[in-house]
C-alpha cells in the first residue's frame, strides 16, 4: 500500500499493513519511493502520512479511543 508524506508528497510504500491498521501503533515501516529506486526501509510516524489523494488516515487506524468520540 502506498501513502504520501504530508510535508513533501513523496510516496511511501508501507511494508507492514498490520501496524498501519493498528491504532495502538504510532509508526509504520515503509520504503520511500523517490528518484530512481526505492530507499531502504525505515519507520514513519503515522501522523506524517496521508493518502495520495490528500485525505487523512482514518481515525480507526490512528486513535485507539476513536469509538469514544
Amino acid at each position: 500500500m502506498f501513502l504520501a508524506e504530508k510535508s513533501t508528497g513523496h510516496m511511501i510504500e508501507v511494508l507492514d499493513t498490520r501496524k498501519l491498521f493498528d491504532p495502538h501503533e504510532a509508526t509504520v515501516k515503509g520504503s520511500l519511493h523517490f528518484g530512481e529506486e526505492a530507499q531502504d526501509p525505515e519507520d514513519y510516524e503515522k501522523s506524517t502520512l496521508n493518502f495520495p489523494s490528500g485525505e487523512p488516515l482514518p481515525l480507526c487506524w490512528t486513535d485507539p479511543d476513536f469509538r469514544r468520540r
